[in-house]
């Protein structure tokens, strides 16, 4: 490293927030980032460690160390504290086809297994990851490439999301045909429409989406596949199909008075302020709207602490958010050491901008919804929440949380929104391919016959959270990726992507 001492001359800088009642006036992201010589010296942090745990991407103790994409991580920090960002670009995008989405909503394995974390902060890797790629396109670094030889192969991807466009822009850059089929009217999936534009400002998407049409990447909006009928033209007309829809089935309650008005799925709710944001800047007012509502936010998770954020911008009166698990502790256990992934308290920017309105963190632990309560009309007025313990089923023996015996209490609610995960893909894409599905609704591959991404249909392949579940970003354009190589080989006979 250039600075094998950085770590000890230098203390951890990372971007300035705008302070919460500031940010929550709109919906545009809220980091003011440092000078290129504060970046500089954030760089000059990476330590000469000799084993990078920051781009292993290994599973250890049931969870991944590291970044699963295995970025380059010591080289690009290097060449930030040099200041040859246009060296440090090409490092990055080696591993990376798109880090001005994972710099902005990764939550930053590399930096919980650096090593310089063990005694101390981490350094700024995806500040450092941010600051790279958007110098590359301010100095007009970020160009369409030029395809110079093209094959006569033909690929379908179907969903925009990261894994798609990842499985696009590798086969694109490979030399084959590549169509992207959306069943949304704007390319990206949930990076669209699942994360608020605080978060990922969506001229982001845009940006990287126009690169790709320029790279000869075609796009076909509104075009949703789900029936045997264009599944079987699609067959016919491409040599090999991605299939990378994500995973598209939220996860429900099962409570009294679940069907009441004013009780949504997260990612509606979070699509719906979107879409009303782009069309038309929320002025016409075709949104799931919070203001003046007492919200209750069912989930403890990013998507949950996204409704929580949300809501607060919306103007909502109130803002609860349950959490079934107990509250986390604030520094590592014993039985938790580094480089595993850190099992602590974190607090997020919508919890920060709730405690700054209310006064109190919003999230309840150890609690559940145990009913709805419904006005006459069937709007859900109230929420009948339990705590809940941890304790062993009596049927399986499993340790399961379980209600605490007259722990009840109501609340007022007027919005509900259900953030609890999801169960797998959608099941009208799985059936209309007539794909095989394990027990869990996710895409089943072949991975006994060494092909991690091939479904038991012919010329059809599966990728991201369609396959895996439920995942991050990061994985998502690691699966990607791996897909476009195997499909490469399966139409090619080698590959070298």
């Amino acid at each position: 490293m250039g600075m094998s001492t950085g770590f000890l001359k230098y203390e951890r800088r990372t971007s300035e927030a705008l302070e919460p009642l500031e940010r929550i006036k709109n919906f545009n992201e809220f980091h003011i980032a440092l000078s290129k010589e504060e970046q500089m010296e954030q760089g000059a942090r990476c330590m000469d460690c000799g084993v990078p745990f920051c781009q292993s991407g290994k599973m250890i103790g049931g969870m991944v160390s590291g970044c699963p994409l295995n970025n380059l991580i010591p080289e690009w920090n290097d060449l930030v504290y040099y200041g040859n960002y246009k060296a440090a670009l090409k490092r990055l995008l080696k591993k990376n086809n798109f880090p001005e989405f994972t710099s902005r909503v990764c939550p930053a394995l590399c930096e919980k297994a650096c090593t310089c974390s063990l005694n101390g902060d981490s350094v700024s890797v995806r500040e450092n990851e941010l600051a790279i790629i958007e110098g590359g396109y301010d100095n007009r670094l970020m160009q369409p490439r030029k395809i110079v030889n093209r094959s006569d192969k033909k690929i379908a991807v179907i969903g925009s999301g990261p894994a798609g466009l990842a499985a696009a822009d590798q086969l694109n850059f490979r030399g084959h045909h590549v169509t992207v089929y959306e069943k949304n009217d704007r390319a990206g999936g949930l990076l669209m429409y699942g994360i608020p534009n605080m978060k990922l400002e969506k001229r982001v998407i845009k940006r990287r989406i126009d690169i790709m049409k320029a790279e000869g990447i075609q796009f076909r909006m509104n075009e949703g596949i789900s029936s045997k009928k264009q599944v079987e033209k699609l067959l016919k007309d491409y040599d090999a199909v991605i299939l990378a829809c994500g995973a598209a089935n939220p996860r429900d309650i099962n409570v009294p008075g679940r069907d009441g008005k004013g009780i949504y799925f997260a990612v509606d709710f979070l699509t719906s302020t979107t879409k009303s944001l782009l069309d038309n800047f929320l002025e016409e007012k075709t949104y799931i709207s919070a203001k003046d509502k007492n919200v209750i936010v069912i989930g403890g998770g990013d998507t949950g602490n996204d409704c929580v954020g949300t809501a607060i911008r919306h103007g909502a009166k109130s803002v609860m958010q349950l959490e079934m698990m107990p509250k986390p502790p604030e520094s590592r256990l014993e039985n938790n050491p580094w480089p595993q992934w850190p099992k602590v308290l974190k607090t997020d920017y919508g919890q920060e901008e709730a405690i700054a309105i209310f006064g109190k963190d919003p999230r309840e632990y150890q609690t559940t919804v145990k009913e709805f309560i419904c006005d006459k009309e069937g709007n859900v007025k109230q929420a009948i929440l339990v705590k809940l313990e941890l304790g062993k089923d009596n049927e399986t023996g499993k340790m399961i949380m379980k209600e605490i015996s007259k722990s009840e209490k109501i609340v007022s609610v007027d919005l509900v929104l259900v953030a609890a995960g999801f169960l797998g893909c959608d099941t009208d894409v799985t059936k209309a391919f007539g794909v095989e599905v394990d027990d869990r609704s996710n895409v089943w591959t072949n991975i006994q016959q060494e092909s991690l991404y091939k479904t038991n249909r012919n010329k059809v392949f599966a990728a991201g959270d369609m396959r895996r579940g439920q995942s991050l970003v990061v994985w998502a354009i690691r699966e990607g990726r791996e897909v476009a190589r195997e499909v490469d080989k399966y139409l090619m006979g080698y590959t070298n992507l």
